[in-house]
């Protein structure tokens, strides 16, 4: 049974469904490494050390401190951070449904699942269904380990998904990139592009994609242990020097995708242009 890390509740209207929160992914993170002392091979550690003396400070004679002003703290205790977190709700309400598809990609970070509490099921699937059949999000702010987030409520298969969502004030402006515009692009350069696209279009299987680092990290690992060298082939670098023969590399990539003879994604559904969206 998956760990539960909150228990709270759903509120829409003056409808309440009580639910648990679960995580919805693992944080896999790869190969993690430990810093040595290269001469003798022993763990290096973090101490905490007081500012002034200069000393290690034992946890018991650690505080929490508010700084109120520059070199000025105030000391908060556990209880009164607890009683803070007593004073806040435990549901999260549904602010606004809004279409899925009108939320930028971007605002979105981290997923958990949401099971029904007993004698939540029913309004549990009723809330289920009329997000999937409306293709709506429910937008709100709930307290979790201490800090407000802002969320939203999405139908998955039979879950409800509540996933962490940034502020506004978390976007970086892409105005700070100063992308120039490019006005020069070419019908023909569209839709070979589009063909290309349509050509290397299928299902998206998760499956089919590895962690190809990870893969060569252990190899070198496992060989190392033997007392061997990996053996691994050197990737080739890319061009990235922007002087390309924009349509031979167009008219090459098309043949190599096997699909010469497809017909053009403009050719089958002419697409409305994408209103580009701004930070």
């Amino acid at each position: 049974m998956a760990t539960t890390i909150w228990k709270g509740a759903i509120s829409f209207g003056l409808v309440t469904i009580p639910v648990t929160l679960h995580s919805a992914v693992r944080e896999q993170g790869g190969i993690s490494f430990n810093q040595l002392h290269a001469k003798d091979k022993s763990r290096i550690r973090y101490k905490k050390v007081c500012e002034r003396e200069g000393k290690e400070v034992p946890a018991d004679e650690i505080v929490k401190g508010y700084e109120y002003e520059k070199g000025k703290y105030i000391i908060i205790s556990d209880e009164e951070l607890e009683q803070a977190e007593r004073a806040t709700s435990r549901s999260f309400e549904i602010a606004a449904f809004v279409k899925e598809d009108d939320v930028d990609p971007r605002y979105f970070d981290k997923p958990y699942y949401l099971a029904p509490m007993p004698g939540g099921e029913k309004a549990y699937a009723l809330l289920r269904e009329t997000m999937e059949r409306t293709g709506s999000l429910g937008v709100g702010s709930f307290v979790l380990r201490k800090k407000t987030h802002l969320a939203g409520l999405k139908a998955v298969g039979d879950a409800l998904v509540l996933e962490l969502m940034r502020y506004e004030r978390d976007l970086v402006d892409v105005r700070e990139l100063r992308i120039p515009e490019v006005k020069d692009l070419r019908p023909q350069e569209l839709k070979m592009a589009e063909q290309l696209v349509e050509n290397l279009s299928e299902p998206f299987e998760p499956t089919k994609f590895r962690d190809v680092y990870t893969e060569s990290l252990m190899q070198v690992i496992q060989a190392k242990l033997k007392g061997k060298k990996a053996a691994l082939p050197e990737a080739d670098e890319p061009d990235t020097s922007g002087v390309i023969d924009l349509m031979a590399r167009l008219q090459e990539s098309i043949k190599e995708s096997g699909k010469k003879g497809a017909a053009p994604a403009a050719a089958k559904k002419k697409a409305a242009p994408r209103k580009r969206k701004t930070a």
